[in-house]
């Protein structure tokens, strides 16, 4: 019955963030500011990076590749849920939610090791400064973003062939403002158990990989801070690495909440609020965080006001 039942379902409806009709507009304009930061912001720290030599450094090169990711992962589900809050009904086409789910998880998957990779890059180059430019070297580097990449393409897939396995028969009506796992999984006829099981070893394994590397990352990075007899030393370490210890904390914290509970109605409007700070809020603070707080990148910023107000 499931396989007669599988080809009635062309397209789902994304029900969106809130159907409440006067949070509609002003969510609209939330959203679409939130949005044009993120690409503004994000696109500017790219150029910056690109254009001053200083900045070609490892650190800097995760930072690109974090706002590239940034930059790309808003746009998959952006412009869908703005248009929620201005159309009666929104709709996705089956291949084009699982287009946009293949994407949103790629993107998501990615950013967990390229985070991961700026954890390892603080304790390099506060614990072994002399040796930075030894085990940070630019073929390093490159592999770990290559390998931040290649888990987003592996897990991503992962999750997306899972899904198309399952049918979809009478119920239509996505409960998120996405095609993200967990809200498809609750509209099939069949049972998602493989599909529940994959979800939670990938992204408790993600997490696990992702946030033990960087809490003991940040471990010996405290110790050695401590050691510093110069408070003014100690002072600049610290917030040298809060900025990414923020960025950290706000991403696996939401994602977490997201991901590992239980698919219920309850749970699902309560992991779609939540997942406002790792899908719009994150990607708008992390160029924003890292660029307000940085000399660095304020002194690029500077140098090439200059040189194109001189030009």
């Amino acid at each position: 019955m499931a396989d007669e039942n599988q080809s009635l379902v062309m397209e789902f409806t994304l029900a969106g963030l809130t159907d409440r009709p006067e949070l509609q507009l002003p969510l609209f304009f939330l959203f679409l500011g939130i949005y044009l930061v993120t690409l503004v912001a994000n696109l500017g720290l790219i150029t910056l990076i690109s254009l001053n030599s200083h900045l070609h450094t490892p650190m800097y090169y995760f930072l690109f590749n974090l706002s590239f990711i940034d930059i790309c992962y808003s746009s998959v589900f952006t412009p869908k849920m703005l248009m929620n809050f201005v159309l009666e009904k929104n709709t996705i086409s089956y291949t084009g939610c699982l287009t946009q789910l293949y994407f949103f998880c790629f993107f998501v998957i990615a950013e967990c090791y390229i985070l991961t990779a700026m954890a390892y890059d603080r304790y390099v180059a506060i614990c072994k400064p002399l040796l930075y430019n030894v085990i940070l070297s630019p073929r390093i580097s490159s592999l770990f973003v290559f390998g931040a990449y290649a888990m987003g393409c592996w897990g991503s897939l992962a999750h997306t062939l899972c899904m198309a396995r399952l049918a979809f028969c009478d119920a239509n009506t996505i409960n998120h403002y996405l095609c993200d796992i967990l809200p498809v999984l609750q509209l099939s006829c069949t049972s998602t158990y493989t599909n529940e099981v994959v979800v939670f070893v990938l992204v408790g394994m993600n997490i696990l990989v992702s946030t033990s590397t960087t809490f003991i990352s940040y471990a010996f990075i405290i110790s050695s801070i401590l050691h510093i007899s110069s408070t003014l030393g100690r002072s600049k370490a610290f917030s040298t690495c809060s900025s990414h210890i923020i960025t950290v904390s706000l991403f696996f914290g939401a994602a977490a909440f997201m991901y590992l509970q239980p698919s219920d109605t309850e749970s699902m409007d309560r992991g779609k609020v939540t997942s406002v700070f790792y899908t719009n809020v994150g990607p708008m603070l992390n160029p924003l965080i890292y660029g307000l707080r940085n000399k660095d990148v304020k002194l690029a910023l500077k140098k090439t006001l200059k040189r194109k107000v001189f030009s």
